[in-house]
């Protein structure tokens, strides 16, 4: 209900995932009347669909501390229990990020082990995929480097379960390739992922920069929240712009406007490839259950793919799959950090 495009929105992208997938169930969580109105006109989709009837929504503008004190009985707060509850597998919501993100952490816990969870996102790249997965787009803007050797093993996770990929590459996103640049966290960092590499089902390639983020040296890109960010926004405005610019183009003169229509094919396919609402949704990683976040502006087309992901990772069992790599790498961590206190007390006995 919190979402900037309504309940429109969210109705219309349900009922695109339900026409082409006959498996998929939806309980939502809104104001009963404003939904059936919508539901009504869709009634194959009415009846796979539960309705919870709530008045409580979160603004978009709420600050996350204000709405984990006065968000109990919200519709996001009751999608989160549902999840919590074993009566959904997956939760998603457009509404506001950081208060979903504090709400999830009270409703679901992080898991065992994990200091920070972190927000993934599909990136379109020049991989056969058409993905790479980058983490942490903004869930917490600080990550030393346990955090980021945890994010690469959720990210490893969530590429072997989104992307079908059986030993994906790992990249640390630094402010050049070679090995004495960036802050000192990243070389820390670079030294326990390398080292967790040799013994689990990825690998890492090393540092990468923001230009390998889309390329096809890598299939996941790890970096803190504020520099993902960043990234993220950065690309959403290209994005938007190289869109506008085109038709300004095509739209010069007479001859542009022929031009447009003899490319209308090809400019179809670019407007897909660099299109945000094909790869929306945000998948939270860390926590005792799968949440996706959809962008708050996101029209029926968005929500249908932030659905569409969450019915993936729910069919591939995401949450319990991920719970378990992290448990693996929360014991490699130990065994690395156990391994780097003895080097240092042989060297300081030395």
């Amino acid at each position: 209900m919190g979402g900037e495009g309504g309940v429109s929105a969210i109705v219309g992208g349900m009922a695109k995932s339900a026409r082409k997938n006959p498996d998929i169930g939806f309980i939502v969580h809104g104001d009963e009347e404003r939904l059936l109105k919508h539901l009504r006109k869709k009634p194959d989709l009415l009846d796979r669909t539960e309705i919870r009837n709530v008045t409580k929504t979160i603004s978009m503008n709420e600050k996350p501390s204000r709405a984990m004190r006065q968000g109990k009985g919200s519709s996001m707060w009751n999608a989160l229990e549902t999840v919590e509850k074993g009566e959904a597998t997956v939760a998603v919501s457009c509404g506001n990020t950081g208060a979903l993100m504090a709400m999830s952490m009270l409703r679901l816990r992080r898991l065992e082990g994990i200091n920070r969870p972190a927000i993934a996102v599909l990136w379109p790249s020049r991989n056969p995929s058409g993905y790479n997965v980058v983490l942490d787009m903004g869930a917490d803007i600080r990550a030393d480097a346990p955090d980021l050797l945890q994010y690469a093993i959720m990210g490893a996770s969530y590429a072997r379960n989104g992307l079908g990929l059986t030993r994906p590459r790992i990249g640390l996103l630094n402010v050049g390739t070679e090995e004495h640049k960036g802050r000192t966290a990243l070389h820390e960092a670079a030294v326990l992922i390398e080292a967790a590499a040799s013994k689990s089902d990825f690998e890492y390639v090393g540092y990468v920069e923001g230009s390998d983020i889309s390329g096809m040296d890598v299939d996941i890109v790890v970096c803190d929240g504020f520099s993902g960010n960043i990234a993220l926004k950065t690309a959403e405005g290209t994005a938007s712009l190289i869109r506008d610019l085109l038709k300004e183009a095509f739209a010069h003169s007479p001859l542009s406007r022929i031009g447009a229509l003899f490319a209308l094919t090809s400019l179809r396919r670019l407007q897909k490839r660099i299109d945000p609402r094909r790869v929306n949704g945000g998948v939270f990683l860390g926590l005792n259950g799968t949440v996706i976040k959809s962008h708050g502006s996101a029209d029926a087309t968005g929500v249908s793919a932030a659905i569409k992901l969450a019915f993936i990772l729910a069919s591939n069992g995401f949450t319990q799959k991920l719970a378990a790599r992290v448990a693996s790498g929360r014991s490699e961590l130990d065994a690395l950090e156990t391994v780097a206190e003895l080097t240092q007390t042989s060297s300081d006995a030395g």
